[in-house]
């Protein structure tokens, strides 16, 4: 197959990068990201999710920064939501698009979200059910789509039949995460070439993290199957408490380089990104993990 003349990036930094951060960020921070990545060019950002404080405190403002940043035109904030009580809150904030997720081992399903990956799925499609019944529009994930922390590799087609069945429930999109980072390009592409048998490529998505330094490698696999639509973190943030040893997203910066490489189109500006990348850097007190910023970084202020 041909890449794909244009690719949408879904910015997760303000969800799944802050998430785990064990000091809380505070609400006028996570805005102020929101508002810098808009200005880069980014049309769908992770707004944050509505899940218990009890086990993710770093999400417990979720409410306050969709409400701040909803008033943005023309971008798309979705939330991820765990279950019904956590949609009753998105649809109370004002949310237009809510984001679910199932895991595709059991393991991860059980540490994950304290149930087997049917228990999930039927979980799941309530939330569907009654966020597209309300007008929302439903994102799927899946995570471990090519290995488990505790399973070890993971067979593709258990992963198809979960998209599936998200698809079937009314997910338009849906977002296959390598978790922990372990896949490689051809095995990325062996498991779409699997679920792309039962959903249309153009509602699949790739969600990689970068532990054993592939994520960039699966991307372009991704690509060759046809694959537009991949999520990435502001400066490589993020992280999963349920996979010990994970480390973060693919980094935007990095997934943009590329793609600016290949000629192809993302509308989003490296320099206003790497303005996003560094603000929230300096507030966490470090440096930032995408090699292109880095890299990029150090070309400015030679050349300054």
């Amino acid at each position: 197959m041909s890449t794909p003349s244009s690719v949408k990036i879904v910015e997760v930094g303000p969800r799944d990068g802050l998430q785990n951060e064990k000091a809380q960020v505070p609400t006028d921070v996570k805005v102020e990201l929101i508002k810098k990545l808009v200005d880069a060019g980014l049309s769908v950002i992770e707004a944050g999710s509505f899940v218990s404080p009890k086990w993710v405190p770093q999400m417990a403002d979720t409410r306050d920064v969709f409400q701040q940043s909803a008033r943005i035109s023309n971008v798309c904030f979705p939330v991820l939501v765990p279950n019904l009580k956590g949609l009753e809150a998105a649809k109370e904030a004002g949310a237009k698009e809510v984001a679910g997720f199932a895991a595709a081992s059991e393991t991860f399903s059980q540490k994950n979200t304290n149930c087997s990956i049917k228990e999930s799925l039927e979980r799941q499609l309530r939330v569907c059910e009654e966020a597209i019944r309300s007008g929302l529009r439903v994102r799927g994930y899946i995570s471990v789509v090519l290995g488990c922390p505790y399973e070890g590799d993971v067979n593709p087609q258990v992963v198809a039949d979960v998209a599936e069945q998200l698809y079937q429930m009314g997910c338009y999109e849906i977002s296959l995460g390598d978790t922990v980072g372990v896949g490689t390009p051809q095995r990325t592409k062996d498991l779409f070439e699997h679920v792309m048998k039962v959903v249309p490529v153009e509602h699949l998505g790739g969600h990689f993290h970068d532990t054993y330094g592939q994520a960039i490698g699966n991307i372009f696999g991704a690509l060759e199957m046809g694959i537009s639509i991949f999520d990435s973190s502001i400066a490589g943030l993020g992280g999963c408490p349920y996979s010990p040893g994970a480390t973060g997203n693919v980094a935007t910066e990095d997934v943009l380089y590329m793609l600016n490489g290949m000629g192809i189109k993302t509308g989003v500006d490296m320099n206003k990104l790497l303005v996003a990348a560094g603000y929230i850097c300096d507030h966490l007190g470090r440096s930032t993990y995408s090699r292109a910023g880095r890299a990029l970084l150090s070309k400015q202020r030679q050349a300054a």
